[in-house]
Order: C-alpha cells, then sequence, then structure tokens
C-alpha cells in the first residue's frame, strides 16, 4: 500500500527543477503507476515547468491514467497558447484518452487551432470520442497497454495496411487505425512499413510513427529512427520521439548518436537524448523497474 507521504515525496522530485531531467522523469512514470487524485495532483503542478519534453511527458502519462480528475488542468494547457505546440497537442490527445463525451464539443473547437500539430491531435481526439460512443475498447487487443489515439484497423495484411498507412488521401483516423494494427502485428515487415511512414507531411504523424517504434523496441527501424534524429531541418517534435525511440530499443549501436544529440541545440532534442540515454542504460541493467521513484524514497526513510 503507497502512502500519501511517499506518493508526496515522489511528487516533489517531480517538481524540483534542481533535480536531474532522467530522476524526475522516473518520479513521473511512478505517479502513473501509482495513480490516484493525489497522484494526479502532483503531475498536474508540474506544467508550470520550463521542459516542454517534461510538460509533454506530464500530458501524456495523464492521459494514460484515464482520470477524469486531470480533465481540468489538461483543458487548460490545451487553451493556453503560450504553451509550446507539442505540449498543448499532448494535452489534446489526453483528453481523447480520458474518455469524456464532457469535452467533445472543446476538442472540436480546437480541430481548427491555427498551429496544425494541435488542430490534427484534436481531429483524432474528435474521432476517438465519437468511436467510442458506438463501439467497446479490449485493451487484451493491445499487447503494449497503452491508450491509443485510435483503435487499430481490423485488417491483418500488412502490405494493404501499408497502404493505408502511407496514403495521405485517407483520414488521419484510418492511417492511425493502420499504424497501431501494424505495430500490434509485429515483426520485421511491419516495422520496416511503419518506417516508411517517417517520410509522411505532417509532423504529427511522423512524431508517432516514431512512439511507435520505441514502443515495438525491434532494431530494424535503427536506421530510419537515427536518420531522422540527425535530420536538423526536420521537426523537433519528431526528432524528441525518434532519440527517446532509440533509447528504448537500447542497442549499443543506437549509444552513439543519442550521445552527440544529446549536445543539440534544441533543448527538447537534448532532453530526450538524456531521457534516452537513462532508459538505455536501464534496459541494458538488472534494475528491476524503470519507474522506482517510490524504490529510492523507501531507501532513503
Amino acid at each position: 500500500m503507497v502512502t500519501e507521504k511517499e506518493v508526496a515525496d515522489v511528487g516533489r522530485v517531480l517538481i524540483d527543477s534542481g533535480q536531474p531531467l532522467k530522476a524526475r522523469f522516473r518520479a513521473l512514470f511512478t505517479l502513473r503507476n501509482v495513480g490516484g487524485r493525489t497522484a494526479v495532483e502532483w503531475i498536474s503542478r508540474a506544467f508550470v515547468d520550463e521542459s516542454a519534453l517534461l510538460k509533454h511527458e506530464l500530458a501524456y502519462c495523464l492521459g494514460q491514467m484515464r482520470d477524469e480528475a486531470a480533465v481540468p488542468v489538461l483543458v487548460r494547457v490545451l487553451e493556453d497558447r503560450d504553451q509550446e505546440p507539442m505540449v498543448r497537442h499532448e494535452a489534446g490527445e489526453a483528453l481523447g484518452a480520458i474518455g469524456s463525451l464532457k469535452v467533445l464539443d472543446l476538442l472540436k473547437q480546437y480541430s481548427t487551432d491555427p498551429v496544425i500539430e494541435v488542430a490534427e491531435t484534436c481531429q483524432l481526439a474528435v474521432r476517438r470520442l465519437e468511436w467510442l460512443q458506438k463501439n467497446r475498447e479490449y485493451p487484451g487487443c493491445n499487447p503494449y497497454f497503452s491508450v491509443d489515439p485510435a483503435p487499430p484497423a481490423e485488417e491483418k495484411d500488412i502490405e494493404k495496411l501499408r497502404q493505408t498507412l502511407l496514403d495521405e488521401s485517407q483520414t488521419l483516423f484510418d492511417r492511425y487505425q493502420a499504424m497501431f494494427a501494424l505495430r500490434n502485428i509485429g515483426g520485421e515487415r511491419a516495422v520496416l512499413a511503419l518506417a516508411d511512414g517517417l517520410k509522411c507531411s505532417s509532423a504529427l504523424f511522423r512524431h508517432e510513427i516514431g512512439f511507435v517504434l520505441g514502443q515495438m523496441q525491434h532494431e530494424a527501424s535503427i536506421p530510419q529512427l537515427s536518420e531522422v534524429l540527425v535530420n536538423m531541418d526536420e521537426n523537433p517534435m519528431v526528432r524528441h520521439e525518434c532519440a527517446e525511440a532509440l533509447g528504448s530499443i537500447a542497442k549499443e549501436s543506437c549509444l552513439e548518436t543519442l550521445r552527440v544529440y544529446a549536445q543539440d541545440k534544441e533543448r527538447v532534442v537534448r532532453e530526450s537524448c538524456e531521457v534516452a540515454l537513462d532508459m538505455y542504460d536501464y534496459e541494458n541493467s538488472t534494475e528491476f523497474q524503470y519507474a522506482d521513484g517510490l524504490s529510492k524514497i523507501q531507501a532513503v526513510e
């Protein structure tokens, strides 16, 4: 049983800007795993931070927790045009993940936001909420246990799914459904089909491809992810996701690239590489869990 004091101790690590970013990330994911109103409150307090990467992950975790207590802060973040686009985008996605129909009209409003990544995210979230009105989610069909912006397509043919994925005349929702179907099928053919999506025109789409390849942790995608990370002309939101994916894959061939771009001029890329290097160390260690905030607090006590 996790006590309120232990949750607060982990929360204080999260909001302490003097702590290394990797420690704050581990604290965040600990709070996500613990769940409950107090964890939501501590995560919500960190949206005043200067790190867009951290705020992006705060919103992601609140969406994955699916606690309606997080809706008010996510709405404030989405509406705040002073927040970075990648943070507002993630707040919109999180509102869709939580699944409350109370925010449907708000998401429709922001589906025409002047920031294209925010607009596309809210369009997807609207489609997800409308889908949920008619369908039930079956968590067992997703081997990664994540709450995704779209359900997987029913199609099982990898080439047909690849064609839908890359067809920019299709709706973004349909292409996302193909994306998650390919992820769930798994294997090298599906990974390579997904990696082709890193050439598509939507930065939001490319960012999600990077995320999915990180979930799959298949080394066949290392060349394509590395190519995106080193491309200084690419959207930083996409580069950041590819960096984190390389950290999740955690093969030695990822290490030097991450070390080099941990000095990148873009803060979100630098910080993503820092977090990715910590993930690399974790994946190649005997540590029991990445979200180890509680064990570290208990060890101090």
